[in-house]
């Protein structure tokens, strides 16, 4: 496990999670995590492009949550939204992350700042997501098992 690009998403939830809450430009944030992090302790490039990345493509994002989710993405807990963002950003943009990479993280992610069963609901919603948006990574590893 990379424990600088862990902590790079580590930042990523928790600025995700105020950029969603206050509106806060990006930029700002990014600025902001720069000048108050260790910057030696986490991946810079990764969590810029992981903070970047999401609202960017936010459209896109929901709409592939959408199917997997029992209720609007708005009404999900801002925690759980922000990492299910980060993680469906993942499965669909960085394809070189093993799937279950993706997943594992944001499940530990869930465990750390989310609600107490809010790990379970990730783990589900983005396991239906990769099946979608990772169907031939899911296939391939089934075939070797």
């Amino acid at each position: 496990m990379n424990v600088k690009r862990s902590q790079a998403r580590k930042h990523a939830v928790q600025a995700i999670y105020q950029w969603q809450v206050a509106g806060q430009d990006i930029n700002d944030i990014v600025n902001q995590f720069l000048e108050e992090q260790d910057l030696d302790s986490f991946e810079i490039p990764y969590f810029q492009d992981l903070l970047r990345g999401v609202p960017s493509h936010l459209v896109q994002l929901d709409e592939l949550l959408k199917p997997s989710l029992d209720r609007a993405i708005e009404s999900v807990d801002p925690v759980e939204r922000a990492i299910l963002r980060l993680g469906v950003y993942e499965l669909s943009h960085k394809l070189e992350i093993p799937y279950r990479v993706v997943i594992n993280e944001a499940v530990e992610l869930a465990k750390v700042f989310g609600a107490e069963q809010g790990h379970k609901f990730v783990n589900g919603v983005l396991d239906q997501v990769a099946k979608q948006v990772r169907s031939a990574e899911i296939k391939a590893k089934k075939s070797k098992d």
